[in-house]
């Protein structure tokens, strides 16, 4: 509030120094701060809890909640773009690199291996920016979030634990309602002689082509040819038209033990890395395998 210049000059107080606050005669009423904290949490009391009872009773994460990053070793490749792109540094990897023996012969093919893949969670801001850049789809994001330690040092998990926490990796979501539906695959081209076919039998007096839907045409539509019914110069071409291969199904098999024990002695023989010794063996005992179902079946 101003004070008036006439109120200075004078040297006399102003009105509004003098007046009491509101309220300030008043004698307070006993015991009213009480019932009013008792009306607050007699309110809160009534209303129905809404705090989980952790650790006893976990809570119901979203589907794309941030907790921890899981490696899938095998689909490394030790490309390093997720440390480099790693804001915070927090990605520890070393690997190594071995010159593998063609089956074929030739000049040996170099390969790099994984020997450590750290991540510091101590330093880890969750911004994924790691599981966007991976090229090959070796890290995911888990909703495990109890990784806590009673040590900073110990934040700094190796590949072994982040190899677990892909056990807790969920799959991906549903599209959300209203989301755009991708575009239908593009229909197949027609061959560029099938016109000239067309117009070259629609002048010999040909009747015209037949119904695509019919099951004669079918097979030449498959081979790309166009159905043309009376037509005798185009059935050698669809004759000649190789068949398309059918994929045998992929049967499950059982390594075959002795084989990998006989492959795994071979190679450790040879002075070959475990890892890579344990590979080659479980690769000769599934082709074993295989080999023995179809003479089985045979």
């Amino acid at each position: 509030m101003a004070i008036d210049e006439r109120d200075r000059g004078s040297g006399a107080k102003p009105e509004w120094v003098n007046q009491e606050p509101v309220g300030a005669n008043e004698a307070p009423i006993p015991g009213l701060g009480l019932l009013k904290g008792l009306g607050v949490t007699l309110k809160h009391l009534l209303r129905p809890s809404v705090t989980q009872s952790y650790p006893h009773v976990h809570p119901d994460l979203p589907a794309r909640t941030r907790g921890v990053i899981a490696l899938k070793q095998e689909n490394c490749t030790v490309c390093y773009k997720c440390s480099r792109a790693c804001p915070d540094w927090c990605i520890y990897i070393d690997a190594h690199k071995e010159t593998h023996e063609p089956a074929g012969g030739g000049k040996g093919r170099s390969v790099k291996v994984l020997d450590r893949f750290a991540i510091d969670y101590a330093l880890c801001m969750y911004c994924g920016i790691c599981v966007e850049v991976c090229p090959f789809d070796a890290l995911f994001w888990s909703p495990e979030f109890e990784y806590a330690e009673y040590d900073i040092v110990s934040m700094t998990h190796e590949r072994e634990r982040l190899e677990e926490w892909t056990l807790t990796v969920l799959p991906p979501p549903l599209p959300e309602v209203g989301a755009e539906v991708p575009p239908p695959a593009p229909a197949a081209a027609v061959p560029a002689g099938a016109g000239a076919t067309a117009v070259a039998g629609a002048a010999a007096g040909a009747p015209p082509s037949a119904d695509r839907s019919s099951p004669a045409a079918a097979p030449a539509l498959e081979a790309g040819l166009p159905a043309t019914a009376g037509a005798p110069a185009d059935a050698p071409a669809a004759a000649a038209a190789p068949a398309r291969a059918e994929r045998a199904p992929r049967v499950e098999v059982e390594p075959d033990q002795a084989t990998y024990e006989r492959v795994l002695a071979e190679q450790l023989a040879k002075g070959a890395d475990r890892r890579i010794a344990e590979g080659r063996a479980k690769a000769a005992a599934l082709k074993a395998a295989r080999e023995q179902a179809a003479g089985g079946s045979a």
